[in-house]
């Protein structure tokens, strides 16, 4: 790459900022101007022309480089925020060197840092949100989309890396060249099994302020944990004189009271499989698991913070994303909370079906209502505007969720009116209507029964059961690509 500087002179019109025939809003001309001077080696290299993306962790430019040919290609510049951990930014960057620049997996071409300032560069990629065009999308076209998607995650699964943050703004498509690049390992984990080094190290690095991940542990008062939490206090105490030994001993005693007192609770309290929150529950620690992701796209064992968590809750959030993609729908669930998300889960799939499927990750969920399972296929092409006739999909009652672990209750959510009448709402049909194509021009009134079941095996509520990425490559969906 040719390293000579490229003229990035500005002047202001209009409350905006001019950068060659750019166009640049003030604010972000300024955020630019920062970013050159935390990562001074990138005006040698790069022209920054605009701010396409911001996230909690990382903020994205679009840049331009002049490479050795004379040509000029365009970069994607992602601006990791300082305080990100080193060994989170390696592991991003392992990700992205390991399992990058194939099967539809982000590549990257180089890295810039200065200071506790880190810059990955990658190939830029023209696309647009799905939100803009699921209107407009064919059953076609949102085949090859899902086929690819599960491409990309076959192939990071083979490396042993869980994403955990699969949603649209992630797996960028380009519609004009059917191009797709699965993006951001800012969240990624490794299983057990993992290729990739330093998601290794990602667990060592949660321990000080997660120190037990055992559900056992956070949820058993029994003398164990006192034990592990002993011999972690010894080992970080400095060694002091005897005397000071014996000053603290107060101290220290009315703390192992207190933790006496608190390990004669019973384990079964007496709201158990009841409607209510007893003060025993309130009292226990919450559970800690992890539940990196995006709300709406979190898999149930993610929702009840199950300990155990693998590369089945990537294809989870595969399964919304094809959930919205069939109904014309997005974001089809969203809730803050994890409570109302399951149950916006139960809505669906039915509350039944949820209970069975906790217990076997051994977590315990109640709901005051009986939810039936829902059809599918009638519900996407009810929310399309196929079946007008059983658009009732709204006539729920209004239902509570409860979700723990096998021994108790620990956390205890009530649910808004249920989303699914804000969908009944809203007809598909007119977003539908975004281009030259009719509605059975692009056909969904041919959709085949396999999407559905696919569907189906991809929003499977057990994760032990769920269909793996590559098992979903092999569904007669795809049997023609």
């Amino acid at each position: 790459m040719d390293s000579s500087v490229v003229c990035t002179e500005t002047f202001a019109t209009d409350g905006c900022i001019m950068s060659g025939n750019q166009k640049i809003p003030r604010d972000v001309e300024s955020d630019i101007e920062s970013l050159y001077k935390a990562v001074p080696q990138l005006t040698k290299t790069f022209r920054i022309i605009d701010k396409i993306g911001e996230g909690t962790f990382s903020s994205v430019y679009l840049g331009e480089a002049q490479m050795r040919d004379g040509s000029r290609d365009m970069f994607a510049l992602k601006h990791l925020i300082p305080t990100s951990h080193p060994t989170r930014i390696a592991a991003e960057l392992q990700c992205l060197t390991v399992a990058g620049g194939r099967e539809n997996v982000m590549g990257v071409e180089y890295c810039f840092r200065k200071e506790d300032h880190v810059v990955i560069v990658m190939p830029y990629m023209e696309h647009k949100a799905i939100v803009d065009i699921i209107g407009s999308l064919s059953f076609e076209e949102v085949r090859l989309y899902i086929y690819h998607l599960l491409k990309a995650l076959r192939h990071i699964h083979q490396f042993g890396i869980i994403h955990r943050d699969v949603k649209p703004n992630n797996f960028l498509y380009n519609r004009k060249a059917k191009k797709f690049a699965l993006v951001d390992f800012g969240l990624a984990q490794g299983t057990a099994d993992t290729q990739i080094e330093l998601l290794k190290d990602l667990v060592g690095l949660r321990k000080p302020s997660r120190p037990v991940f055992s559900e056992r542990n956070l949820n058993n008062c029994a003398s164990p944990t006192t034990t592990v939490k002993q011999e972690t206090k010894t080992q970080l105490v400095k060694p002091v004189k005897t005397g000071a030994l014996s000053s603290r001993s107060f101290p220290a005693t009315a703390r192992t009271q207190k933790t006496q007192r608190t390990v004669h609770l019973p384990l079964t309290c007496n709201c158990f499989q009841t409607d209510r929150v007893c003060n025993i529950c309130l009292s226990r620690k919450q559970q800690v698991a992890p539940r990196a992701g995006t709300p709406g796209f979190r898999a149930p064992e993610v929702l009840t913070k199950c300990p155990n968590q693998g590369t089945a809750i990537d294809v989870w959030s595969a399964g919304v994303i094809f959930l919205s993609l069939l109904s014309g729908r997005y974001p089809f669930f969203k809730a803050n909370d994890d409570m109302v998300a399951l149950t916006q889960i139960m809505t669906i799939r039915g509350s039944r079906e949820t209970i069975r499927a906790a217990k076997e990750f051994g977590k315990v969920v109640l709901c005051s209502r009986e939810l039936p399972r829902l059809d599918l296929k009638v519900l996407c092409e009810t929310l399309r505007g196929q079946r007008p006739e059983e658009g009732t999909l709204s006539s729920k009652p209004r239902v509570e969720c409860k979700a723990s672990d096998q021994r108790s209750e620990t956390q205890v959510g009530k649910t808004p009116p249920l989303f699914l009448k804000s969908l009944d709402k809203k007809t598909a049909q007119p977003s539908l209507r975004k281009d030259c194509l009719t509605h059975d021009e692009r056909g969904w009134d041919t959709v085949p029964d396999e999407a559905y079941d696919l569907l189906d095996r991809l929003l499977d509520l057990n994760p032990t059961t769920r269909f793996t990425a590559a098992q979903a490559l092999e569904h007669p969906l795809f049997e023609n690509l």
